[in-house]
């Protein structure tokens, strides 16, 4: 399947710290005059299953509605307490789900999908068994999470 869409330069400041977590080393680019975070939106879908089976979908047809913002306005918070107050269970989840090494771990961001994760220049991705929208569903599935880990 292709995606067809746009990318449109953005000034979403959550967009640019979330950017800037993930990837600190670009920091010192970020104060440049010509940087620029783009945000890229897919418009259709076309499939091509076989001789005679091509198809264009909707965005509807093929991702799920967007998550609400409640999560994304929480999400520094739940970094922050995750990091401060729940360090262990950020390693658990680096260490026991994703079998990775390092023990300086930190959560980066957080969205519907799942977490992210950074050690030094190394980054990871923990997926969520289902999406998620609000900071309580967080909080449900990053219990669900330790609790995984430490069972493992």
């Amino acid at each position: 399947m292709s995606l067809l869409g746009r990318a449109a330069r953005t000034d979403d400041e959550r967009l640019k710290r979330r950017f800037l977590a993930r990837h600190p080393d670009a920091a010192m680019y970020a104060a440049f005059k010509d940087f620029q975070l783009l945000s890229r939106g897919a418009e259709r879908a076309h499939l091509v299953a076989g001789f005679g089976k091509i198809r264009w979908f909707t965005m509807a047809d093929v991702l799920p509605a967007p998550p609400p913002a409640a999560l994304a306005e929480s999400e520094a918070e739940i970094v922050d307490h995750m990091n401060t107050d729940h360090a262990d269970a950020v390693q658990l989840y680096a260490g026991k789900l994703l079998d990775l090494p390092g023990r300086d771990w930190k959560m980066t961001g957080i969205d519907a999908e799942g977490l992210d994760l950074r050690c030094g220049g190394r980054v990871a991705r923990l997926a969520f068994d289902q999406p998620i929208g609000t900071a309580g569903e967080a909080r449900k599935a990053l219990i669900a999470l330790a609790s995984k880990a430490r069972a493992s």
